[in-house]
């Protein structure tokens, strides 16, 4: 090397920080179901965020599935949260409790 050059990127070294922990959820679970409105961005597009589901995995995309179909529209599931397309807040109430969560309506 000469002394103008300097290391940009190296792969010498591996991982800076290792974690040990096992991953947190994004939002704790205290058995109530969180419906958020947002629009932050998005493009001035709003979304309904259901957040709070104690449920993971083929079960969550499911109950995902089921409340896009109830809203009409589509959707996504990013970090454990279910995102649906529009405001559906008061649908998605009323067909969570229907089966049998606690739920309530939070944030915008």
């Amino acid at each position: 090397m000469s002394k103008n050059s300097r290391l940009v990127y190296s792969t010498d070294q591996g991982r800076i920080k290792e974690t040990d922990e096992p991953s947190q959820p994004s939002t704790p679970t205290d058995g109530i179901i969180r419906i958020w409105k947002e629009s932050k961005g998005r493009g001035g597009k709003v979304v309904s965020i259901v957040k709070g589901l104690p449920l993971a995995g083929s079960e969550l995309k499911t109950l995902a599935k089921k409340l896009k179909q109830a809203c009409g529209t589509g959707g996504a599931i990013k970090d454990g949260n279910v995102e649906i397309q529009g405001d559906h807040r008061n649908t998605l109430k009323t067909e969570l409790e229907k089966a049998g969560y606690t739920v309530k309506l939070a944030g915008g």
